[in-house]
């Protein structure tokens, strides 16, 4: 298949990633992804959240830097700087985040095996499409790109994105004292601060927005592909977290919408 970078190998790689998140967006109406608040032991194996993050995130950046170390223009500035982006984004999303997570020791409960599995396919396709994007057929990504507006807006928008999803994080895991989660209590409370004014779930929306950033500051579909899958996942289960913080505090901030502030 040719349709993009006229290499066969990547181009169905490329047709088949956008197949799975499709089907991924089918799925989703249907079946929340089992893991926090939302899982079940109906899936199968459980592991503790921590470990199931790392698990799950790990393949980006390895297949990322494997991928990117093998293209022709790797040691150009250009991809040198999207190097940079993903290796933060993933120091985060990978290590940071996941050994933050105040869960009690020994929880088996909160992660399902089967989304560990399922993340493997979209992480080691997101770290494949654009670590072989971006120092193999992105010939665009001169060092003429790095003062380009559509780069210079995404990578903006990518890191005040990245800004707020810390923040967000941060609140969420303050929730929970240290002493509650050694006692092995499952604590819920309305979070506030931040994007939580006007939305329940700004992580969800500044992981769009970022991944919406970095597909343009890149201008690539690798980047775009990874905007639609994590759409397909975050969008029905930020409306089915709405729900369930409204169903179980009728004190919940009638003004808040579950993603998109003040629309929806």
């Amino acid at each position: 298949m040719h349709f993009y970078t006229g290499d066969a190998t990547y181009d169905t790689v490329l047709a088949c990633a956008f197949a799975y998140a499709f089907f991924a967006a089918v799925g989703s109406l249907f079946v929340i992804a089992p893991y926090g608040r939302f899982a079940s032991e109906r899936f199968g194996v459980s592991l503790d959240p921590r470990l199931g993050w790392l698990l799950m995130e790990v393949p980006a950046p390895l297949t990322f830097l494997y991928f990117f170390l093998r293209g022709p223009h790797h040691d150009a500035w250009a991809p040198r700087v999207f190097l940079l982006v993903w290796l933060v984004h993933y120091a985060n999303r990978a290590f940071y985040f996941p050994l933050s997570i105040r869960a009690p020791r020994g929880s088996r409960a909160s992660f399902s095996f089967m989304v560990v599995a399922a993340g493997w396919l979209a992480t080691s396709l997101h770290g494949y499409l654009n670590g072989a994007y971006v120092s193999t057929w992105g010939a665009h990504l001169t060092d003429a790109w790095l003062t380009d507006p559509r780069f210079l807006v995404g990578l903006a928008v990518y890191y005040a994105s990245f800004a707020v999803n810390l923040y967000s994080d941060a609140i969420l895991r303050n929730l929970r004292t240290r002493e509650e989660v050694d006692a092995g209590k499952k604590v819920y409370r309305i979070p506030y601060g931040g994007l939580f004014r006007y939305v329940t779930c700004p992580s969800y929306l500044s992981e769009l927005t970022g991944w919406l950033g970095f597909a343009l500051a890149m201008w690539s579909l690798s980047g775009v592909f990874i905007f639609v899958l994590s759409a397909a996942n975050l969008v029905p289960r930020a409306a089915a977290t709405h729900r369930w913080y409204r169903e179980r505090f009728p004190d919940y901030p009638p003004e808040r919408r579950a993603l998109i502030p003040f629309v929806w």
